[in-house]
């Protein structure tokens, strides 16, 4: 006996029930529909059924009929055919989002899910953990930032690359995302840098204990807050607390962020063909970031932000950047790495041999020396003048 066979027959046991106990007046007949679930007037249709055809009178008539509503066959092994040929891995909400955008599709979720996994292509979901409490989002946007780096396959059969992305606490909206061959400090600036100029300065920024955030004198101890490494100095210089996480649970939420981003960022790039990173970034930025922020950024619980507007933001990129002493040397050079940064003759004063200067890199790799708080010179990456003079490039011996 099937569910459907065995639920018929309950329900004829229990009108039989109803009716004899109505028989015996214990029960009206808008208390006898109640009991049954149905109206006064339904209990008098089923009672007078019952009369005129026995139990045959009660069975529901829809049985053995097909649905109005039922997919037809081909629509399910179309579906089906999709899924193996173009979406196979998706998960099954991306995949579904994906039917409705590209291919017109009008049956729901749930639907397409049971399709899924009865064609055995998507397993059903294993039985929850134990329940944990999750840190309660601060309230307002601008009051903490999230960012983090994931190592992935994100292009297609290329190698894995660091996805930078810069979230807000408080909504789980993503700022800023980026495809970088390896995350560091130049690539944590490039992300500050676009998050600060176009929302203004945050009250925090969580970060993992990666040795261009923090110092850490032993492995798996507190971080020392007084060794600053340049990208604490940056964040120290424009007022912003920069806190540690101590473990990845502390950092649930972006850890499953990047669970969200691994399994559908990757596919969106692959089914748009992109291969480099300058076209990820493009698309990244231009297609699946709106769509994403769309689809799961919260909203505040309170309306107001957090973020401080800088009035100017030139100043960011002259803190977001690394910055080191020099002395210059005889020849009116400053040792940078592997280059010697030839100074440019000043009107200001004849020349700035032992003069203790500022270097600053920026995360596009161009440099600047600074004399106190004014710039002297402006290079390339390889150390060519860009501003005041004739191009000098000296290699370190």
């Amino acid at each position: 006996m099937n569910r459907t066979t065995w639920l018929q027959d309950r329900r004829m046991k229990k009108f039989r029930d109803v009716l004899s106990r109505w028989e015996r007046k214990e029960l009206s007949a808008m208390e006898a529909g109640e009991i049954l679930g149905c109206s006064e007037r339904q209990f008098r249709r089923y009672r007078h059924r019952y009369e005129e055809d026995g139990l045959e009178g009660l069975i529901d008539r829809r049985l053995g009929k097909a649905s109005d509503k039922q997919v037809p066959v081909d629509e399910i092994a179309r579906m089906l055919e999709q899924y193996r040929t173009q979406y196979l891995g998706w998960n099954v909400k991306h995949f579904h989002e994906q039917l409705q955008k590209r291919h017109s599709f009008r049956w729901g979720y749930t639907w397409v899910k049971t399709q899924l996994q009865t064609a055995g292509l998507v397993e059903r979901a294993k039985k929850r953990g134990v329940h944990r409490r999750k840190r309660p989002r601060k309230p307002c946007v601008g009051m903490m930032l999230h960012q983090d780096g994931s190592r992935f396959g994100w292009l297609a059969g290329e190698p894995d690359l660091d996805l930078i992305v810069t979230m807000d606490d408080a909504t789980s909206e993503v700022y800023s995302a980026f495809l970088v061959e390896e995350e560091g400090t130049a690539s944590s600036f490039q992300a500050l840098l676009e998050v600060f100029t176009s929302k203004g300065l945050p009250g925090s920024l969580y970060s993992d204990r990666g040795s261009h955030y923090f110092f850490t004198p032993k492995a798996g101890e507190e971080v020392d807050k007084d060794r600053l490494t340049q990208v604490g100095r940056a964040l120290k210089q424009l007022g912003i607390e920069h806190i540690p996480a101590y473990s990845p649970e502390a950092r649930g939420r972006s850890e499953r962020m990047f669970g969200t981003l691994q399994d559908r960022l990757a596919k969106e790039l692959e089914l748009a063909g992109i291969r480099d990173i300058e076209g990820a970034n493009r698309f990244i930025r231009e297609v699946y970031l709106p769509a994403h922020n769309a689809r799961f950024a919260k909203l505040p619980a309170l309306p107001e932000s957090a973020f401080v507007a800088v009035a100017d933001t030139a100043q960011l990129r002259e803190a977001l950047c690394v910055q080191e002493e020099r002395v210059v040397a005889r020849d009116n050079t400053v040792s940078f790495g592997r280059i010697r940064l030839q100074l440019p003759e000043s009107r200001l004063r004849p020349h700035y041999v032992k003069a203790r200067v500022r270097v600053h890199e920026y995360p596009d790799g161009t440099l600047a020396v600074f004399h106190g708080p004014r710039p002297i010179a402006r290079y390339t990456a390889a150390g060519h003048l860009t501003e005041g003079g004739k191009a000098i490039l000296k290699t370190a011996a």
